[in-house]
């Protein structure tokens, strides 16, 4: 287990990414990958309250519905770890107090639960820091939030987060949620990636995985059936076939999944306690978790990081 930055939350070094429950995937196969995660040491899942309004006839929140159930029906919300967002749902929309502590309330009853471990602002809308943290912080002395994260904060926004916390005493963000894997790597790696390592803030990179390519599976001339599909062919690049190149020769040498070796890259950065990935099926689970006990080299991470340097 790894320490969430300075919170009291100790979670696995792999997050299960709630995003494609309800989406991608239906009940009994979200239930099946919960339950081999869970069967596997997992304790940590990520989701938000807007997962998954995209698809038609949803409306939000099918996602939170879905691990509320998984979670009554199996009695083990004590030993999980649950983060979810606020401000990107069409009916709960922005960071104002108001509408905070409704989207909270309304996230704890999808979710059948009294708290939230992990609670993010999901994007950064622009509104005032001091509001949005002072709502933050009330839930979190009511004890129906355990610890706050950022998700989509720019180095200076989230600076001046934490200083609004230190000097009015407020609850803190602990976690910071930031787009990172491989092939995106300048969004946070710098100004960003620094603050956090001074503060002491946990990263959770979300799309791991780069929607998919870091798995492997997509290669030129092979057609990939998926949803994300066209985003993923899109790092078919001279940039990423060197990055496949690489994953390939380090999953030959430590005898293990392309998948695996891209999270424990990411694992071993600095500030990442646990990268989010992820799986519709148990089977893709399946190539997810060897990433919980690997350890990459040191020449095996040079290799990975100069394959995936922009040039």
């Amino acid at each position: 287990m790894v320490q969430l930055g300075t919170s009291a939350l100790n979670v696995s070094p792999l997050c299960l990414g709630g995003n494609v429950f309800g989406w991608t995937a239906t009940e009994p196969q979200t239930f099946a990958v919960l339950d081999a995660y869970a069967a596997a040491g997992g304790n940590f899942v990520d989701t938000a309250d807007v997962y998954s309004a995209w698809i038609p006839g949803n409306s939000g929140g099918e996602s939170e519905t879905l691990l509320g159930k998984w979670m009554a029906s199996r009695n083990n919300r004590a030993r999980m770890v649950i983060a979810t967002k606020v401000g990107q749902h069409s009916g709960r929309k922005g960071l104002s107090a108001v509408n905070i502590r409704a989207a909270a309330e309304d996230s704890l009853r999808r979710l059948k639960t009294d708290y939230i471990d992990l609670y993010y602002a999901h994007i950064d809308d622009g509104s005032p820091l001091e509001e949005t943290l002072g709502a933050f912080d009330a839930l979190v002395r009511e004890g129906k939030l355990r610890a706050l994260g950022a998700s989509n904060y720019s180095a200076e926004r989230l600076a001046q987060a934490l200083d609004i916390s230190r000097r009015d005493g407020l609850a803190r963000y602990v976690a910071l949620q930031p787009h990172y894997n491989l092939m995106e790597r300048s969004g946070f790696e710098g100004a960003l990636q620094a603050l956090c390592e001074r503060e002491k803030v946990a990263t959770l990179p979300y799309f791991a995985l780069a929607a998919g390519f870091l798995t492997g599976k997509y290669r030129p001339g092979q057609r990939v059936e998926s949803a994300r599909a066209e985003r993923a062919r899109a790092y078919l690049t001279p940039r990423g076939l060197r990055v496949l190149a690489a994953l390939d020769e380090v999953a030959r040498a430590q005898r293990t999944t392309v998948s695996a070796v891209a999270l424990a890259w990411l694992r071993a950065q600095p500030t990442v306690a646990s990268p989010i990935a992820s799986a519709r099926t148990v089977e893709q689970l399946q190539d997810l978790l060897p990433m919980l006990q690997l350890q990459l080299s040191a020449e095996q991470l040079r290799l990975l990081t100069e394959a995936s340097a922009e040039r």
